[in-house]
């Protein structure tokens, strides 16, 4: 498949995964950027098979993504897990559609583009199976930033500590942090005044309690001691920048915030790249707002990631600190999906 998969003008449009955050908040965008349908048709799990969904002036019943018929759709989004993508995913393609797909399932193929479309949209002129990928929502936060810079200096090494929210986890995330944080609201006097502990209970979801807490062990161990997580930071870094041979160490930390993701990243180039000239380079870069304090306040709610506290890194001979911050659901999922379909519906 290659650019022939342009999309139509008023393209059919499908999500699978509706009824999640991520699957809501493309719905929402849709209707925020007057996305040109055809039409459009929801799918989740067959516990929500029947609810209807609110869509601009109406309602749209939600489908049973298991049993669907996908036939007619041009382009369906996916949100709805790995397992979900890999099972469906084909199935979906095969039935004529672009798949664009929100989990990790198909990130490591090399015949799936790995997009984030002010970065690489190139990527999407030859999409063999059907089925675009989209990154890690960290990895997301950090390309924009890091394309402009490398295309001037030549990106040699990447070491990044993350600081991800609850939301990166789901709703089970959310109201994980909620729970916990509403345990330990009567001890926190007691925590300020003279560092008694706040009892949470058993820790959810993660391998320590959230609340009033960071947890640096974020997902499974797979390699060397590194999490998936941190391993997808590597990975997806250097397929979307076509760095075969970049060098990355990650650790990857969850805080207790709801939304927004943010990387302390030092960054080593092969070439001499000032403050300056890195400021100027990322005051025009698409995607990117230039801020003296980045943060994920700032940073819910909007479309671009934020970037500052750009020094320096005097440890190596061409080398940059910054710290990024970006919405992990909006840009981080959902936006860039969006996005993805825009630029196939531009493509002729």
């Amino acid at each position: 498949m290659t650019q022939s998969h342009a999309l139509p003008a008023r393209p059919n449009v499908g999500i699978v995964g509706a009824t999640g955050l991520v699957g809501g908040m493309m719905l929402s965008l849709l209707a925020e950027r007057d996305f040109p349908l055809g039409s459009l048709r929801l799918f989740a799990s067959a516990r929500s098979a029947g609810n209807r969904v609110p869509f601009r002036e109406g309602e749209v019943v939600v489908e049973d993504a298991a049993t669907a018929d996908y036939a007619g759709l041009d382009v369906v989004f996916f949100s709805a897990g790995g397992s979900t993508s890999r099972a469906l995913a084909p199935k979906v393609a095969a039935a004529g559609a672009i798949v664009i797909d929100n989990s990790s399932a198909w990130r490591a193929d090399p015949e799936v583009p790995l997009v984030v479309a002010e970065v690489n949209p190139e990527a999407l002129r030859n999409i063999p199976k059907g089925i675009v990928a989209n990154p890690n929502c960290t990895t997301m936060a950090a390309m924009p930033v890091l394309k402009p810079l490398h295309a001037a200096a030549g990106l040699k090494r990447l070491v990044a500590s993350t600081y991800q929210a609850v939301s990166g986890g789901g709703m089970e995330g959310v109201e994980v942090l909620r729970k916990q944080i509403a345990a330990g609201a009567a001890d926190c006097a007691a925590l300020a005044m003279n560092g008694d502990a706040v009892d949470l209970g058993q820790p959810e979801k993660w391998a320590v309690p959230i609340g009033f807490n960071v947890v640096p062990l974020n997902y499974v161990l797979e390699e060397d001691g590194y999490t998936e997580e941190e391993l997808k930071l590597r990975d997806e870094s250097r397929k979307i920048l076509d760095l075969p041979a970049l060098t990355v160490s990650a650790t990857c930390v969850r805080v207790p915030v709801f939304t927004g993701h943010a990387l302390s990243i030092n960054a080593e180039f092969d070439r001499a790249i000032s403050v300056e000239a890195a400021l100027a380079l990322l005051g025009v870069a698409p995607g990117v707002v230039v801020t003296e304090v980045p943060n994920p306040l700032d940073a819910t709610g909007k479309d671009p990631v934020f970037v500052g506290r750009v020094r320096r890194d005097p440890t190596v001979e061409h080398g940059l600190v910054l710290f990024v911050a970006g919405d992990n659901l909006r840009k981080g999922a959902a936006l860039n999906a969006v996005q993805i379909a825009e630029v196939l519906l531009a493509q002729k």
